[in-house]
Parts: C-alpha cells; structure tokens; sequence
C-alpha cells in the first residue's frame, strides 16, 4: 500500500504500483485540474508538485510518492500561487486554457525557488511546458508582474 498526502489529505492506494500519478489524481480522486497532454512528459499539462518541486504526473508512478507531498492546481495556497494567480488574470494569460494548470504549476515552482528570476531563467525553466496557443509572451509577462506582486 503506498501511501501519500494530494493538499494536506492523507490518501492511501493498493493498485497497480506502475499507475501513472496523473490517472490517481483524475479518476480515483477526482481532481481534474491536473490535465492529461502528452502522456510521456513532455508538454507539463499534467505539472504538480511532489514535495514542492515541479514534476510530470503522467511520469510518475504511484510506486514513486510513498510518504510524499503532492499539491495539485486545486491546492495552491502560497504567496507565490496567489501572485501567479492574479499576474494571470491581469495580464490575460489564458486562451484556451488546456495547458494552464500545469503552466501554473511550473510558474509557481520557479517563483518559490527564485523570487526573481530574469528572463532567460524563465525562459529556461518554463521550457518544457508547451502552450498550443502560443501565449509564451504572456506567460513570461505574468512571471514578472507575479514576482512584482511578491515583493509588494
């Protein structure tokens, strides 16, 4: 039985340890938040944070979050996902939104681990999120004004 916390509840699992976390998070615990893209990681439409890092949830198996943390979109509750949060509304970030949630995700894992990054850094570190709606500029825009809004 592998056993874990998804935003500060305990859950535990007995099924197939080779279950990818992405299918957990969607069909047994019903958080839909986390999106499927690729399947093979990608793209970072499946982007959650095991133990506050960035990871692919389509890529990691249940096998591999035994007494781990996982926090999905529905669980963001730091500074810097709030901030992130209204940097996206304000600067019009979403159009379709498919990719937001893990886009988000990722946002949120850079600004927790470098509140001030330049724009090469996020350009490195949002890299392996794809947006099929090319709103690349807007995403960079809103990791800027997210880290203003932290500092403020």
């Amino acid at each position: 039985m592998t056993k874990f916390t998804i935003n500060g509840t305990e859950h535990a699992f007995e099924g197939d340890p080779y279950m990818p976390l992405l299918w957990y998070l969607r069909d047994f615990a019903q958080m839909t938040g986390t999106k499927f893209g690729c399947g093979v990681g990608s793209c970072g439409a499946c982007t959650v944070h095991l133990d506050g890092e960035p990871v692919r949830s389509c890529q990691t198996f249940m096998s591999d979050i035994e007494g781990s943390s996982i926090t999905t979109i529905e669980g963001l509750e730091s500074k810097a996902s709030k901030a992130v949060q209204q940097a996206w509304d304000e600067m019009n970030v979403v159009q379709c939104g498919y990719c937001q949630s893990g886009q988000i995700m990722q946002a949120v894992g850079l600004l927790v681990s470098n509140p001030k990054p330049e724009l090469s850094e996020i350009d490195e570190y949002m890299a392996g999120n794809a947006c099929r709606c090319a709103t690349y500029q807007r995403i960079r825009g809103a990791i800027v004004r997210a880290s203003e809004l932290m500092e403020a």
